[in-house]
This record gives C-alpha cells, sequence and structure tokens, in this order.
C-alpha cells in the first residue's frame, strides 16, 4: 500500500513559472487601469478627465495674453523682400558715410538687432515690401545675412504714414527725401489735398509746403548741388524766391556749376544762386504812380503796382522808331 502512494506521488509534478531575464524574479502581468463597474463611476471617471484638461486649456490662455496685439518676427531672405512704391530713401543714402556705418554694425552685430517692418506682398505669399528701416535692408542685402522683420497686413495710406513718422521720429532722412515722398503721395492720389495729407502724417501744414516746393524745384536748380539731399528746408524759400524773380538768370547759374569738373560745396551753390537777396521784400499795399513829359512834347506814365509787383508803361506821341532804343534800355535796367 505505501509502496503504490509513493509510486503515484513521485508522478506529481508542480507548474513552472517562466523566469525573467534577471534570474528568479517573477515577470509580473501589467496591471489593468480599474474599469469603473456603475454608470455613476464612468461618469466621474470622465469628469476628471475634462476637468484636468479644462485646466491645462485655462493655464494656456493665460500665457498666450501676454502675446495679445504683438506682431510675428522673423528673419527673412533680403532678396524676398522688395521697397514699395511709397519707398522714400534716395539711391544716395546708401552710398553715404553714415550708411556704411550702419552696415558695419550690422556686421559685427550678425544681423539688424532692430527689426524693420514689412506687409505681405500681393504678388506672392513669400514675398514682402518695406514699411520702414529701408537702410537696414539695403544693408542686409549686401551682406548676404537674413533680416530681422515684423510682419504686418496693412493698406497703403497706412503704409505710408507708419513710414513717414518711423523716419521723422529717428530724424535721419533727409528734406529732399521727405519732398519727394509727400509730393508722390499727392501726385498719385492717395491723399485728396496738402491739408488731408498733413493732417493724417501730422505736420504742419507750412513744414509740407516747404518739403513739396523743395521737390519741386527744376532739375538744374537740384543737378548744380553736389546732391539733392544737401539742400536745408532754410534754403527753400530763398532759392523759390530766386528762381520767381529771375528764372533765366537762375537756371544759366544753375547750368554753370553743373559744368564745373569739381562740383562746389552746397552752401556756396545756394549763396551763388540767391545772392543779390533771396527773400522778397513784402508787397505795399499801395500803387505807385509817376508822370512824365519830354522836351519833344511827348507824355507818358509809369505806374507800379507793389501788391502784384507789375509794372505798367504808358507812352503818348511816341514815334515808332525809338520802340527799339526803349526796350534796350528795360532790359539794361532789368539786368
Amino acid at each position: 500500500m505505501g509502496k503504490k502512494l509513493l509510486e503515484k506521488a513521485s508522478q506529481v509534478v508542480a507548474p513552472r513559472r517562466p523566469l525573467t531575464p534577471l534570474g528568479n524574479a517573477v515577470a509580473r502581468e501589467p496591471v489593468a487601469a480599474a474599469k469603473p463597474k456603475t454608470a455613476i463611476g464612468a461618469m466621474a471617471q470622465f469628469t476628471d478627465r475634462q476637468s484636468a484638461a479644462i485646466q491645462e486649456a485655462t493655464r494656456l490662455k493665460e500665457q498666450l495674453k501676454e502675446f495679445e496685439g504683438s506682431l510675428p518676427v522673423k528673419r527673412l531672405d533680403p532678396q524676398a523682400v522688395v521697397r514699395s512704391k511709397w519707398a522714400n530713401r534716395h539711391e544716395l543714402s546708401f552710398s553715404d558715410a553714415e550708411f556704411e556705418g550702419l552696415k558695419a554694425d550690422i556686421l559685427a552685430q550678425g544681423g539688424n538687432v532692430q527689426p524693420i517692418k514689412v506687409r505681405p506682398s500681393g504678388d506672392s505669399p513669400e514675398r514682402y515690401e518695406v514699411i520702414f528701416g529701408h537702410r537696414r535692408h539695403q544693408a542686409c542685402l549686401e551682406l548676404g545675412l537674413p533680416v530681422l522683420a515684423l510682419i504686418e497686413t496693412l493698406d497703403d495710406a497706412t503704409l505710408f504714414v507708419e513710414m513717414d513718422r518711423e523716419n521723422r521720429q529717428r530724424k535721419d532722412l533727409r528734406p529732399y527725401e521727405m519732398g519727394v515722398m509727400y509730393a508722390k503721395a499727392l501726385d498719385s492720389g492717395l491723399f485728396p489735398s496738402a491739408r488731408k495729407l498733413a493732417d493724417a502724417v501730422g505736420i504742419d501744414l507750412s513744414q509740407l509746403g516747404k518739403s513739396l516746393a523743395l521737390a519741386r524745384l527744376p532739375a538744374d536748380v537740384l543737378g548744380a548741388f553736389p546732391s539733392p539731399l544737401d539742400i536745408q528746408y532754410r534754403w527753400v524759400s530763398d532759392l523759390v524766391s530766386s528762381i520767381q524773380r529771375d528764372p533765366e538768370g537762375v537756371l544759366a547759374k544753375s547750368k554753370e556749376m553743373q559744368e564745373l569738373k569739381q562740383k562746389l560745396p552746397a552752401g556756396d551753390v545756394f549763396r551763388r544762386l540767391t545772392e543779390g537777396g533771396g527773400t522778397v521784400p513784402p508787397p505795399s499795399k499801395q500803387k505807385q504812380e509817376e508822370r512824365f513829359e519830354s522836351r519833344g512834347g511827348q507824355t507818358g506814365k509809369l505806374v507800379f503796382d507793389a501788391k502784384n509787383r507789375t509794372v505798367r508803361i504808358d507812352l503818348e506821341n511816341i514815334d515808332a522808331r525809338l520802340l527799339a532804343t526803349l526796350k534796350s534800355a528795360i532790359l539794361k535796367a532789368l539786368g
């Protein structure tokens, strides 16, 4: 009996558990997440998950509030950025010593630290037009460096106003450049009148008038200066007055100075064009009249209208043969 029991016991084999790579440690099955057993439990679990998502969304919204109203800033290929039709920089602004100094600073810093501002171009979504920062863009273009830029979509009128105000705040735009910019805006119909333009950009109407008068000086007068960028606002009234008083003489002097091998300094050009007094005296309110009679019995009258600055000569009983002599005398008197 005992022998038979021993034989049966020897046939019993204990089940073996698989070994882990560490040896005798028992591999454990991953524990599945507990599933709710009731509908109320499932709803509670869903609510907990939703609450966590809402809290995360709220946190992200709070972070985004710090960037409200800000514009995207990107480093752009300068070749993908072009000047708008309202560009106000004269080509000579990209060749003077001041521009070379700006280029040296941008090169040393590895790019422009102060961003320019651009708007997307209507021609292509990958191209942009400069709103302001023309010289910084040109410097990066010549140096082959990406240009750091703020990007905003603006219409033409807003672009013009922002460009003008930024340049006047920096105080580096020359009077001639300002005048050309304003003249272009008026001539193209961007603003309906000089007053509307002055109101939009926030400048005095008389200052706008000087800028426009400077931009519209005759080409020969502008060409007499080493550069039109050298002409100062305080010279404009005298230059205009000299042209009104003696247009042929001023233009002749201008052409003579253009033909010089070496251009005269801007101050010397101004003095030559306005010598003899550039400012027209204020007109008198009275008319001056003078009568005369010659020994030959001929009578006449000279009338000077101070308001309109005109002279009228009335001659009676004049011999037609004297007309040439009279004309010569008048021209001599006028210089």
